[in-house]
């Protein structure tokens, strides 16, 4: 459920990181064979690419401060912003939200309660310091490769430390929500990478002492109100629901699942709840007008964001466009690499859908030596109900921070 983002490279400067060295193939097979069975990563290598980096990544421990500092005052201003846009129809169109999820946001139901919050936000280390690309908002991942990779890693270099679990905060609180009851985790199981995301999250419910339930889109059903659950021939009602399924796609499910109440009208507590999609959206800086909250964090690490109708991005390579729901960059583009039947193309997706996407500035990021070569690095930062929770850390060989990076362990040095 991750974005991308195009990066403008430059040469190696100073960096509050560094890569480490790699360990020995037969010691990281270990750490490789650990993280499938025991942290449920069953993709650690695509076709003939290997998925996980076999050395860590340090970060100096201030720098994780400035990070973990950073992020909190992000999302502190996202909550701000959907408390004010949630229930404009105007704003959530401009942000791309689609029409049923506008209707539900905006209708007479109360908000679906929220069971805990989690978002991460994408920084990379530029010539002017700190920048983000985005922040998933609506269902982010990433927990494995965020808390079992590095634990994995940590032991062979005691000077350094996970930055946190993201994964053991996030279940803790919908823990709590769900009263000790039943934990039901959505997802489209025909997705290898969200199904494995839903059965570690599964996994450390359990690891608490909860009870949980994987469902499938097409299984859910409610009582009442309340999400139902059929288990051993018998209805059970959830404690708590975590949502797996991207906001965005829920307006494809069958009326029958009742998928709304996820978003307004029902009573099980709800992670992540549906206004989540408002900061999702690529499109989110173009809603900025209508607040009062000067969103101070966001104007300082985001780099200038427009509607692509408002600038020259066509022959430029200062503007990447994105899709206001883009996913694991599938559509994050920089028109200047594109032919001249693709830009073509995309000026006819543009004039016929204007509220789909958005332009955003390139910004100078910079690589990273590491024992695969020159690298982008991206620190996923996560922020639980507040607080700054740990990092995924993803490496790119090219300048496209996508489906394609590979995932390192992030260890903080110790001061």
């Amino acid at each position: 459920m991750d974005g991308g983002h195009v990066l403008a490279p430059l040469g190696a400067a100073a960096s509050p990181y560094r890569a480490g060295e790699a360990l020995e193939p037969a010691a990281f097979d270990r750490v490789r064979r650990a993280l499938i069975l025991d942290g449920c990563k069953w993709d650690p290598q695509v076709g003939d690419e290997a998925t996980l980096a076999p050395f860590p990544l340090f970060l100096r421990a201030g720098a994780w401060r400035e990070l973990g500092a950073a992020a909190e005052a992000l999302a502190r201003e996202v909550l701000e912003a959907e408390e004010a846009l949630r229930g404009s129809a105007p704003a959530l169109r401009a942000l791309g939200i689609p029409a049923p999820l506008r209707r539900a946001l905006c209708g007479p139901d109360p908000l679906t309660p929220t069971a805990a919050r989690v978002m991460r936000f994408d920084f990379h280390w530029t010539e002017e310091g700190w920048r983000i690309s985005e922040v998933n908002a609506d269902v982010p991942g990433g927990y494995a490769e965020a808390w079992g990779l590095p634990r994995a890693l940590a032991p062979h270099w005691p000077g350094a430390h996970p930055a946190g679990d993201p994964a053991a905060l996030l279940c803790e609180a919908v823990a709590r929500a769900s009263g000790g009851g039943l934990v039901a985790v959505l997802v489209c199981p025909a997705f290898m990478e969200d199904y494995q995301v839903a059965s570690a999250l599964a996994a450390r419910l359990r690891a608490l002492g909860g009870e949980t339930a994987i469902l499938s889109p097409g299984q859910l059903r409610w009582s009442g109100r309340e999400v139902a659950v059929h288990l051993g021939g018998r209805e059970r009602l959830a404690g708590a629901l975590i949502r797996f399924v991207q906001g965005e796609w829920l307006v494809d499910l069958p009326r029958r699942t009742g998928w709304r109440r996820l978003i307004a009208g029902g009573r099980t507590p709800v992670t992540n709840p549906g206004q989540a999609l408002i900061a999702e959206s690529k499109r989110f800086p173009l809603a900025w007008p209508l607040l009062r909250t000067p969103l101070r964090a966001w104007r300082r690490w985001l780099p200038e964001t427009q509607d692509p109708r408002r600038v020259h991005w066509r022959d430029s390579d200062e503007w990447c466009l994105k899709a206001a729901f883009s996913n694991t960059g599938d559509a994050v583009l920089v028109p200047a690499s594109l032919t001249r039947v693709e830009r073509r193309r995309l000026s006819r997706d543009l004039w016929l859908h204007p509220g789909a996407w958005v332009a955003q500035r390139r910004f100078s990021a910079l690589t990273l030596p590491s024992p695969l070569g020159a690298v982008y690095p991206c620190l996923g930062v996560y922020v639980v109900d507040g607080r700054a929770a740990g990092i995924y850390g993803r490496l790119a060989r090219r300048a496209l921070i996508d489906f394609s990076a590979i995932d390192v362990a992030v260890l903080v040095e110790r001061e």
